[in-house]
C-alpha cells in the first residue's frame, strides 16, 4: 500500500467550486448535492480568493432576519445592505486558508484546527486549485495496515545511527498500536527507539517495553566463554 505521507496522498483530485459571482441559489445547490461543507471561490485568473461554507450563508440568513421589517422609521443602510449580499464573492471568506500538496499531514491539520475549518483547498505554486483535502482524508493515513505500520517502524529505527547491539529490536503492531520489545546495553537509546516509532505515519501510540542490560548476544558470548573455558572464538 502507498504510503501516506502527505496532502497529495490524500486529497480529492476532482473538486467543485464557484466564481465570484456564483448566486446564493446556486452556492446551496452545490453544498447540498454534493454533500459538501464548503466551496473553495475562484478569480477570474483560476486562483483561490477565498472560501464561502455553510457558516457564511447562515450567517447571512441571520443578518437578514435581523433587519428592521419597514416602518415609519428607516432601517439601519449598511444592515440592509449586508442583509442582500447574494454572490459568492460578497459572502466568501478571505484571504483564503489553503494548502499545498507537498504539506505534511499533520501540517494540513494544525492550519484546519488553528482556521476552525473542516475542509482547504489545496493549492500549487500558482495559487491554482488542484484538489481539496478534508478531516476525513487526513484520518485515511489510519486505515494503514498493521504490516505496513511495522514495516515503516523498522525502517525508521534501522535508519538512525543507534549502536550496532541496540538495532536487533522486535517490533509488534496491533491496530496501528506499537510494541517494542528488546534488549539494550545502555538505557540511554530507549527514548530515541520511542520517539522515532511515534513519528512514522499511521502509528496510534507506541509501548516500549525495551529494557537497559546486557542484550541476548551478549549473554551467549559469556555462556560460550564458560564453556570453553576463555574467549570465544
Amino acid at each position: 500500500m502507498k504510503h501516506l505521507h502527505t496532502v497529495g496522498d490524500v486529497m480529492t483530485h476532482a473538486v467543485i467550486a464557484v466564481g465570484r459571482d456564483a448566486p446564493f441559489e446556486e452556492i446551496v445547490e452545490n453544498l447540498r448535492n454534493w454533500r459538501i461543507s464548503a466551496l473553495p471561490v475562484l478569480g477570474g485568473d483560476g486562483r483561490v480568493v477565498g472560501v464561502v461554507s455553510e457558516a457564511d450563508l447562515l450567517a447571512r440568513e441571520e443578518l437578514r432576519a435581523a433587519v428592521l421589517p419597514p416602518s415609519d422609521r428607516a432601517a439601519d443602510a449598511t444592515l440592509q445592505q449586508q442583509a442582500h449580499v447574494v454572490t459568492a464573492g460578497q459572502l466568501m471568506s478571505f484571504p483564503a486558508i489553503t494548502v499545498h500538496p507537498d504539506a505534511t499531514l499533520a501540517q494540513a491539520a494544525r492550519a484546519m484546527v488553528h482556521a476552525r475549518v473542516k475542509r482547504l483547498p489545496v493549492v500549487d505554486a500558482e495559487g491554482q486549485l488542484i484538489g481539496v483535502v478534508s478531516r476525513g482524508d487526513l484520518l485515511k493515513v489510519y486505515l494503514r495496515s498493521d504490516e505496513d505500520i511495522a514495516g515503516d517502524v523498522r525502517r525508521a529505527l534501522l535508519a538512525h545511527p543507534l549502536p550496532a547491539d541496540a538495532t536487533g529490536i522486535d517490533v509488534e503492531v496491533e491496530e496501528g498500536l506499537v510494541t517494542l520489545r528488546g534488549t539494550v546495553p545502555d538505557p540511554a537509546p530507549i527514548g530515541v527507539l520511542d520517539l522515532l516509532a511515534r513519528a512514522v505515519p499511521s502509528v496510534v501510540d507506541v509501548r516500549t517495553l525495551i529494557s537497559g542490560g546486557p542484550t541476548p548476544q551478549a549473554d551467549d558470548d559469556q555462556s560460550a566463554t564458560t564453556r570453553n573455558g576463555g574467549a570465544p572464538r
